[in-house]
C-alpha cells in the first residue's frame, strides 16, 4: 500500500514529496537491505525522495542512485560519527572521516555542499548528539533534527526532540532510520517544492511540512545482532575513528 494511502495520514496535493532523511542499506555494519532493493520498496510505500544515509559510508547510496529506479529520488549522505555523537551529511559524494569533533564534521560536509542534520538527538542507546544534554550550541549550524525517529525507544525522547527544534527554530522531520526493508515507509516528511537539490531540501524545510510519524518493527531491532554478525563475516564492520572508508593508514 502506498505511503500516503495508509490509515491517518494525511494525502498532500500533486506536488508533495514524501521523504524519507534516514536510512540504511547493506553498506551499513548493521544492516543487510540491499540499496537498490530498499529503494524499489520505498517507492512502492509511496517515498519520493529517499536519503540513504550508510554509517560513514556513501557507495551503498551511490549504488541505488545510479540504478534509476522510476518515481523515486535517492539523496546520497550518511549518518556520520562524530567525536560526540551522530549526525546526517547529505547531498555529499565521499565520506566524511570518522570521529572528528562535531565542528569540524559539519565544517566537512559543507565544504562538499552538504547539509546537515541531527538524529535521534535524546536516544541513550546509539550515538546521539544532545543525549548529555549538551552541544546545544550546534543547532545554530544544522539545517534540520529529527522530531521523529520510528525507531526510538526511549519514552519521551522524540517529544523532547520536536520541543527542541520547536524552541531553536530549527526545522523538524520524521524519518524511519530504517535498518531492514520491512522499516522503509514507517515515517516521512510531507514537503512541497523540489527537494532534489541542497537549495530545494533547504527551501522545502523552510517551508510548513507535515511529519508521517509511524514506528519501527520491534522485529527487525530483534533481527540487528543477527546483521552485524553477517556482515563482520563478510568484512564490513564499523569503520574505526580517524578513518575514512576506503582508507588504509
Amino acid at each position: 500500500m502506498a505511503l500516503h494511502q495508509r490509515d491517518g495520514w494525511t494525502q498532500g496535493g500533486a506536488s508533495s514529496a514524501y521523504v524519507d532523511l534516514h536510512a540504511h542499506s547493506s553498506a551499513s555494519f548493521d544492516s543487510l537491505s540491499d540499496p537498490v532493493a530498499l529503494t524499489r520498496a520505498a517507492a512502492a510505500r509511496g517515498i519520493t525522495h529517499l536519503a540513504i544515509t550508510d554509517h560513514d559510508r556513501v557507495d551503498g547510496a551511490q549504488r541505488a542512485r545510479d540504478a534509476r529506479i522510476p518515481g523515486i529520488t535517492v539523496l546520497v549522505g550518511s549518518e556520520v560519527r562524530t567525536r560526540d555523537g551522530d549526525l546526517i551529511a547529505l547531498f555529499i559524494e565521499r565520506p566524511i572521516e570518522v570521529g572528528l569533533p562535531p565542528r569540524e564534521a559539519i565544517a566537512a560536509i559543507r565544504e562538499q555542499g552538504g547539509l546537515v542534520g541531527i538524529p535521534h538527538p535524546y536516544d541513550g542507546t546509539r550515538g546521539s548528539l544532545l543525549a548529555k544534554g549538551d552541544r546545544v550550541e550546534l543547532l545554530a549550524l544544522v539545517d534540520w533534527i529529527e522530531g521523529w525517529n520510528a525507531r526510538l525507544l526511549a519514552s519521551g525522547g522524540n517529544a523532547r526532540a520536536a520541543a527542541l527544534a520547536a524552541e531553536h527554530g530549527v526545522p523538524s522531520v520524521a524519518s524511519s532510520d530504517a535498518h531492514s526493508i520491512m522499516e522503509i515507509g514507517n515515517a516521512a516528511t510531507v514537503m512541497s517544492g523540489d527537494p532534489s537539490t541542497a537549495a530545494g531540501m533547504r527551501a522545502a524545510l523552510a517551508e510548513q511540512h507535515q511529519l508521517i510519524c509511524g514506528r519501527g518493527a520491534l522485529l527487525a531491532r530483534a533481527l540487528m545482532p543477527f546483521a552485524k554478525v553477517i556482515n563482520a563475516a563478510r568484512g564490513n564492520r564499523r569503520i574505526k575513528p580517524g578513518f575514512t572508508f576506503g582508507e588504509t593508514k
